[in-house]
């Protein structure tokens, strides 16, 4: 498995230059339309393990992104709390970030830990979320730690 990690590391590294879904300018895996997890409730996905798209009429802004919910309860906890609310490495795919690159995401691909949720991308040729749950999360939070560091200012 450790192989396939690299093997998929490499590959990773190599397409980040020619993958449209490369952000390198944001902090937030967020468009133009300032909707943080494309209008996902982060309360669904730490509260509940589930992906549920939220309602405009439930929205909230923190730190300038709009973050939308299924009821109002949801809307309440998230604004007493909500950095415990906020997707690990700004939204964007985790393993990505532990390969050192910024990807945008599949909202439906998600992995709830330690409470916290980590994102990933779905593409064709990487399953993402498989590759991080195959391995020591320990070892992969600590590399993806480090680079998003210094990525989440690029």
């Amino acid at each position: 498995m450790k192989n396939l990690v690299k093997t998929t590391v490499v590959a990773i590294a190599l397409l980040m230059g020619t993958m449209s879904i490369a952000q390198d300018k944001k902090a937030n895996n967020i468009d133009d339309s300032k909707i943080g997890l494309q209008g996902y409730s982060p309360v669904s996905y730490l509260d509940m393990g589930l992906a549920q798209r939220g309602s405009k009429q439930y929205k909230s802004i923190h730190n300038k992104v709009a973050y939308y919910f299924t009821s109002a309860e949801q809307k309440t906890a998230f604004e007493n709390n909500p950095e415990k609310y906020m997707p690990q490495y700004g939204g964007y795919c985790a393993f990505g970030i532990y390969a050192g690159a910024k990807f945008r995401v599949d909202p439906n691909k998600f992995v709830v830990s330690n409470g916290k949720y980590y994102l990933f991308l779905n593409d064709v040729e990487v399953d993402a979320k498989q590759l991080w749950v195959s391995e020591k999360e320990s070892k992969l939070l600590a590399t993806a730690n480090k680079n998003w560091k210094s990525l989440k200012t690029k």
